[in-house]
């Protein structure tokens, strides 16, 4: 199917929605009671999405937002109330009828929130080819739209360009376990479903990876819909765009603290628990992150961990048989691979089946942010406990 009849079908499916009131795919949770007090219900009733912005947590006084995919504006709305009226909000979308809706409502939310003039604006454009200045946002933010553009690519590099140097995104989208085979592809009316368009968690994350952004990682995922087999689930996702380094570094080791036994990170270095190991400037801007400062004992001098360092972090499973249930975990971030102190390997984005000790292991504190959990049982299982291994231990 051509991109342009699919971004036309796309297109029209939404404005037919903000016409009738049709409710669309998406799972969404938004705290309504509270934007209602300055967001009109034209805007609410047409607020599509699977996650809310949880980026907008992140957002400054004065900073520039960018909406990818705005639709009627509530996330505009809700990110120009915390900008403040010094910061500016700008809101991307192809559909006329929903760029008239959110326009109109632009100047009544300004009044509701005490301003002399909306710090929103709307523009008409697609996510690959935006209509957004070089290195000029500070935030990008997108409510379960990339998956509707046909050559994610694209959005991912239009993304990277437009950021601000230490830049950042949180988006939400649906992403699916395994690719999705063309006869969904080609369904005119799954795309608009958000299905047919969407990647696999692994090749979403690695399109982000060529872009440029590094540091991604999970905030958050929640399933959504099974179709034939495939799982297809939420996800919301944070990365950062490289700034120029402030200032000379002032450390030269890293040592892996845990709970992983072993990482390699996304420019492709390796650390073992406990081992420092050398690093240049642009691994220690990666390793500065929020998502990976706990992973890490930075230093200017080599430094050892052992087991009775209480940096040293592990989660061991319980010494006694397991069970299998369907479960399978998706590694999402900021590492491409990872190893537990059970020889499981974990690859960004890729399932693996895991037992229920894993299951229990990966819910650890120190795990659970880094991973999404699916079950592929398509009923209750009821299978007895099993052991891995001829010692009895597991997995």
């Amino acid at each position: 199917m051509p991109i342009e009849e699919i971004a036309k079908k796309v297109s029209d499916r939404y404005a037919r929605a903000a016409s009738t009131g049709e409710q669309m795919c998406c799972p969404t949770s938004y705290d309504f009671a509270d934007l209602r007090s300055f967001i009109p219900d034209e805007v609410l009733k047409i607020s599509y999405g699977c996650g809310t912005p949880a980026g907008l947590k992140t957002v400054g006084p004065g900073e520039t937002v960018l909406d990818i995919g705005s639709g009627g504006g509530i996330d505009c709305f809700e990110a120009a109330r915390l900008v403040g009226p010094s910061g500016h909000v700008i809101g991307l979308d192809m559909t006329d009828t929903m760029l008239e809706i959110a326009g109109r409502n632009a100047p009544i939310v300004a009044a509701n929130l005490g301003y002399t003039s909306s710090n929103v604006e709307f523009r008409k454009g697609m996510a690959d080819a935006m209509p957004v200045e070089s290195d000029t946002i500070d935030l990008i933010i997108s409510n379960c739209v990339i998956n509707l553009a046909p050559d994610k690519r694209k959005v991912f590099k239009e993304m990277f360009r437009v950021a601000k140097p230490g830049g950042r995104f949180t988006i939400s989208d649906i992403v699916s376990d395994r690719p999705v085979p063309q006869y969904l592809v080609h369904d005119t009316g799954k795309w608009g479903d958000c299905l047919s368009g969407a990647l696999t968690l692994s090749n979403y994350m690695a399109g982000m990876t060529e872009a440029g952004f590094f540091g991604i990682h999970l905030v958050k995922s929640a399933p959504w819909q099974v179709i034939d087999g495939i799982h297809f689930f939420s996800v919301t996702l944070t990365g950062y765009k490289p700034a120029p380094a402030a200032s000379p570094p002032t450390v030269r080791y890293a040592t892996l603290c845990g709970p992983f036994s072993r990482v390699i990170d996304e420019r492709g270095t390796s650390f073992q628990r406990g081992i420092p190991q050398p690093i240049g400037p642009d691994t220690i801007t990666l390793l500065s992150r929020p998502p990976l400062v706990p992973h890490f004992v930075l230093s200017y001098d080599p430094l050892w961990l052992d087991r009775e360092d209480p940096r040293w972090s592990a989660v061991l499973p319980a010494q006694e048989p397991c069970v299998w249930r369907g479960d399978f975990a998706l590694l999402a971030g900021p590492f491409l691979e990872v190893a537990d102190d059970d020889s499981h390997v974990y690859r960004r984005g890729e399932p693996l089946e895991i037992c229920s000790k894993t299951v229990t292991v990966l819910a650890a504190e120190r795990y659970a942010p880094h991973f999404a959990i699916i079950n592929r049982a398509g009923s209750a299982v009821s299978g007895d406990a099993a052991s891995c291994s001829p010692t009895g231990s597991c997995c």
